[in-house]
């Protein structure tokens, strides 16, 4: 039986090398989407265009660093250009993302304030705390996943933190 190949490995060029990264990526692809676009349904067509494009791209990818945070990035950017298309469009306030699903049901289940409180966070500081706390990215991975200075995630995360703690009502250092 055949080794599955890794993810991981510094070049993408084969298909077998992007279907090993959906399995092992696609879950924290999906969060980040979610945690930007707001909404499951099209957080999963972020998703899907975001592998798309891993896979267009797949020769330029260098191997610098590892592919989870080349596919984050791309995540991020996809992410973002999807809002920035939705609000070009004239659309129906009801049909905009977060009117109908759970804001972040991964990150804390079922505790409304706190997901509240997410949606209040700008899409920037949103993706640094997801990045953070649920994919565990230190501090130089963020800002190489969003193209951001490390200063700026470093202030971005410390005000998020605060401004989820005085929004939910907890305390905390």
């Amino acid at each position: 039986m055949a080794e599955e190949p890794d993810a991981e490995q510094t070049t993408v060029k084969s298909d077998e090398v992007v279907r090993a990264m959906v399995d092992q990526h696609g879950s924290a692809v999906y969060r980040l989407a979610v945690s930007i676009v707001r909404d499951p349904a099209l957080a999963e067509d972020v998703a899907q265009e975001t592998f798309i494009k891993a896979w267009r791209h797949r020769d330029t990818f260098r191997g610098a660093a590892p592919v989870r945070h080349w596919l984050l990035r791309i995540a991020h950017n996809v992410a973002v250009s999807t809002l920035r298309g939705l609000r070009e469009e004239a659309r129906d306030p009801s049909t905009l993302p977060g009117r109908h699903g759970d804001l972040v049901e991964s990150v804390v289940a079922n505790r409304m304030a706190v997901k509240e409180a997410l949606a209040r966070l700008d899409p920037l500081s949103r993706s640094i705390v997801v990045l953070r706390e649920m994919e565990g990215l230190n501090y130089a991975e963020i800002s190489e996943v969003l193209g951001v200075a490390l200063p700026t995630v470093k202030t971005r995360l410390f005000r998020a933190r605060a401004t989820l703690r005085a929004l939910t009502g907890e305390d905390g250092p």
